[in-house]
């Protein structure tokens, strides 16, 4: 798996998840939820690089214009309910990407520190021979990425495969990279070192659901 880890580089991108760590800044969902979108964005736009690109020529009102444009078939598939607004920023780029959705939560068992995946709702059009961009804005553990994918086989094998996450940990990185091939690539914005006993991201942020949607019921 190619990594392309953004936090290497100084940009303003560092501002938007200085803010979305801030304890204090963060309580304002609103505001938590336009920086994801726009980590969203920004994380596109450095994806956009590497995509396939055809000359096209373009009619202006005073002559002809050739622009190199993308022309991969997208579909954007974001893990609900926190990958919402990482999704709205992709597709604030890719405006004629088709769309997938899919819940993935943690199910806990008697031990609160173990978990599985479960996967139940899926919305997803055929992916065979697109552009799979799937979007998950925290890499834990790295086992809700590999679920959905896995959960998404039947609906056709895609061209290639892009990752997109806001902040992972690198036992989450490091699970993904032994699944998915070097053809596969993960655009993420930091990524820290540690989990917790309960699989959460440290330093992190929190829970990105919660802080972009307010608090859930545990069943």
């Amino acid at each position: 798996m190619q990594i392309h880890n953004l936090s290497r580089q100084n940009s303003i991108l560092n501002s938007f998840i200085s803010e979305i760590r801030n304890e204090t800044i963060q309580k304002d969902s609103m505001r938590f939820r336009r920086n994801i979108e726009r980590v969203g964005e920004i994380l596109g736009y450095e994806m956009s690089k590497v995509l396939n690109y055809k000359t096209t020529n373009i009619k202006t009102p005073l002559g002809d214009c050739d622009i190199n444009l993308a022309t991969n078939d997208i579909v954007l598939c974001s893990i609900l309910r926190a990958g919402v607004p990482l999704h709205n920023g992709l597709l604030n780029y890719f405006d004629t990407a088709e769309n997938a959705f899919i819940s993935a939560y943690r199910h806990h068992k008697q031990n609160p520190e173990t978990f599985e995946i479960i996967v139940e709702y899926l919305a997803c059009p055929s992916l065979e021979n697109k552009t799979l961009i799937l979007i998950d804005p925290m890499l834990a553990t790295g086992q809700s990425m590999v679920a959905t994918f896995e959960a998404l086989k039947p609906f056709g094998t895609p061209k290639e495969i892009h990752l997109i996450s806001v902040i992972g940990a690198q036992e989450g990185v490091d699970f993904v990279n032994k699944y998915f091939d070097n053809n596969v690539h993960l655009w993420i914005a930091a990524i820290d070192k540690n989990l917790n006993d309960k699989g959460y991201i440290i330093p992190g942020l929190g829970d990105a659901g919660d802080l972009a949607f307010g608090k859930k019921l545990q069943k």
